[in-house]
């Protein structure tokens, strides 16, 4: 009831669905878990707008909004439930209801790679079973994580900080000799004001758009695992629809995934502007990057098959190399 209220003034205007109605021309509703106009964003509002262009006829999609809507860790049950038709959404905002879902952000491979290997499929259908959701793409390839701090390290030895995670993060960072609390991100600036946290992970990109680098005085390298950003359809609306607009939903999806290729270079542009606020590098190397490496990988996988074991195995054999 809560996240109806939320967005149903903005769904009024909206098309009532029924299977008839989806012969012709459906617009579906949808909410981003990301401010509109920031980098997480980004991908899902260029997928719109193509949609919206060459799905003329077909299939149109109103974007309601992004958290002012639907609060990003509600946003799952959202779209679950069918509250919303499409959400521009993270695996770590619904761990409840995927909680294998940290494997993906574990991938050494592409998305296009995972959709020929069989592992898109393998994704798809245990979003199906698990949250009632078609799972239609995924952004964030080559976009890797990093650990801002306040103060420096010399080493993957984190003994003594006290860093803001979320599940993507938890159990390397822990595994690292973190102090780890859960915040929201819109309580980061004002945690590293207070001094109440040294640090907190984040992708390459996004760290500019929050302000966090006004607090923030160093960014450790290497980066590692990949950001995922997903598109989910709500499941009974995706049936419901004809071929052709799911045809073009895909098509969409396919062209959407295109685009990260582009992150190499934006990543590189965002370094630099890291750099211009003063934010310094700390780089590890030998031993010391092996180590954060190898505890990123192993770490992760075993928060993942503590979940699942079996299925933990089938998504490991298809998303690494």
């Amino acid at each position: 009831m809560k996240i109806k209220a939320l967005v149903g003034a903005a769904l009024l205007a909206a098309t009532t669905f029924s299977p008839a109605a989806f012969a012709e021309e459906v617009t579906l509703r949808a909410v981003s878990a990301f401010n509109l106009g920031t980098t997480f964003s980004r991908e899902f509002e260029a997928f719109v707008d193509w949609i919206n262009e060459n799905g003329k006829g077909v299939v149109q999609i109103q974007v309601v909004g992004g958290p002012e809507a639907v609060p990003p860790f509600e946003l799952g049950n959202a779209v679950q439930s069918g509250v919303v038709d499409l959400a521009n959404n993270t695996t770590a905002f619904y761990p409840n209801l995927v909680p294998t879902g940290d494997a993906i952000h574990l991938a050494e491979n592409t998305v296009q790679e995972q959709r020929a290997n069989g592992c898109y499929d393998l994704v798809d259908r245990i979003h199906q079973e698990q949250m009632n959701v078609k799972f239609l793409a995924r952004a964030g390839d080559g976009m890797g994580f990093h650990l801002y701090l306040t103060k420096p390290i010399e080493g993957p030895d984190l003994t003594g900080l006290t860093i803001r995670t979320t599940p993507v993060y938890q159990a390397m960072f822990s595994a690292l000799g973190a102090n780890l609390v859960r915040t929201a991100p819109g309580e980061v600036y004002s945690a590293l004001e207070r001094g109440a946290i040294d640090g907190y992970g984040w992708p390459a990109q996004g760290v500019l758009d929050l302000g966090w680098d006004e607090q923030t005085k160093y960014r450790v390298d290497p980066s590692f695992y990949n950001v995922d950003v997903n598109l989910l359809v709500n499941l009974d609306v995706w049936n419901g629809l004809t071929d052709e607009q799911r045809a073009k939903l895909e098509e969409g999806a396919a062209w959407m995934e295109e685009l990260n290729i582009k992150n190499a270079e934006i990543n590189a542009a965002e370094y630099a502007k890291q750099a211009d606020a003063g934010i310094e590098t700390i780089t590890l190397s030998g031993a010391d990057a092996e180590k954060w490496l190898e505890t990123a990988q192993t770490e992760g996988w075993a928060a993942v098959e503590a979940v699942d074991a079996a299925l933990a195995g089938e998504l490991k054999a298809c998303l690494t190399k």
